[in-house]
């Protein structure tokens, strides 16, 4: 199970992004991060860094 990243929350300040340790995490053209679910190892550390509460279990 992937993380998602809610782009209505995210302000795109990319803590996340500098404390995934696969490199999950990437900036979109619209500032927003978004988290390639092919490489999250769903580690949860995203979510417990996300100042906004922007991360969360991707449950499709």
């Amino acid at each position: 199970m992937a993380y998602k990243i809610d782009p209505s929350k995210c302000i795109g300040c990319g803590t996340c992004a500098g404390m995934c340790p696969v490199g999950a995490i990437s900036q979109g053209a619209d500032g927003k991060y978004v988290i390639d679910s092919s490489k999250c190892i769903s580690c949860g550390t995203c979510a417990a860094v996300c100042p906004m509460g922007a991360i969360a279990p991707d449950v499709q």
